[in-house]
């Protein structure tokens, strides 16, 4: 527990030095606040651009707070995944291949807390982000369009903070294991490219990690099928687990490939 905490206060400096801690969350407060903006705005906008035909509804202004917050929630999906993979992709990798990891295995220091202290500030850092991103578009939905329930949000916020979770395990694990490039394809492909097959041909399933941002979705206007959601999360924690192990094992077998 002591080398975990040393460790990821190192994680958390480096966070800070280079900023993380500071433009992903604004990154992910500005994508949630232009939803719900640019959904309002968006018939004034055409209007005032002109070259909109005489009778044309383009049905926005109908928009449910809950239809807007959907929305929000489905493109999350590819920011969430893009940001987290690009910035997290290289912090066990790259450290193999500048040498600076040898500065630390040299000493008598835990693989897991290792690992597990970069697993742990990357999803600090991720959580806050989009937690903060999805308060924000909650906030400017609620002032724009009409008021929302609560525990439907914070209900939303959790199960989608689960697959924020699982999207960042898969990529610090495929840091541990690979070099930086195919680590960074693989996680893209487990993460972003899983979600778009679940969507085109996920009707034939009901439970699966990627299945999450759906059923987060569901609880904005009602609880999702609960032995299908409830699967879903211990299917998702199991995975956690698993790809946990994996980390930790990758970090120690790549000892073996970094040059002094």
């Amino acid at each position: 527990m002591m080398q975990w905490r040393v460790l990821l206060q190192k994680e958390w400096r480096d966070h800070v030095r280079n900023l993380k801690i500071l433009w992903i969350p604004i990154v992910f407060v500005l994508y949630g606040i232009m939803q719900p903006v640019m959904f309002y705005y968006m018939e004034d906008i055409m209007k005032a651009v002109g070259n909109m035909p005489e009778g044309v509804d383009m049905g926005i202004t109908d928009m449910t707070s809950a239809d807007v917050m959907a929305s929000t929630v489905g493109q999350f999906h590819l920011i969430v995944a893009l940001i987290v993979i690009l910035s997290f992709m290289g912090v066990i990798s790259k450290e193999r291949k500048n040498r600076t990891a040898a500065l630390l295995y040299v000493r008598p220091i835990s693989f897991s807390a290792y690992y597990l202290s970069k697993l742990s500030g990357a999803t600090i850092v991720a959580l806050l982000s989009t937690v903060l991103g999805l308060l924000a578009s909650f906030y400017y939905t609620m002032i724009l369009y009409d008021e929302m329930d609560v525990w439907k949000c914070a209900a939303l916020i959790g199960t989608y903070s689960l697959w924020v979770l699982f999207v960042v395990t898969v990529t610090l694990t495929a840091s541990a294991v690979f070099s930086t490039g195919v680590a960074g394809t693989l996680a893209f492909l487990l993460t972003y490219f899983m979600q778009l097959i679940d969507s085109i041909i996920g009707q034939f399933w009901t439970v699966s990690p990627w299945k999450l941002g759906t059923y987060a979705i569901t609880w904005l206007v009602a609880e999702p099928d609960s032995s299908d959601f409830w699967l879903s999360v211990v299917v998702t924690v199991i995975a956690i687990l698993l790809l946990v192990i994996i980390g930790i094992w990758g970090t120690r077998k790549n000892v073996e490939n970094i040059k002094i």
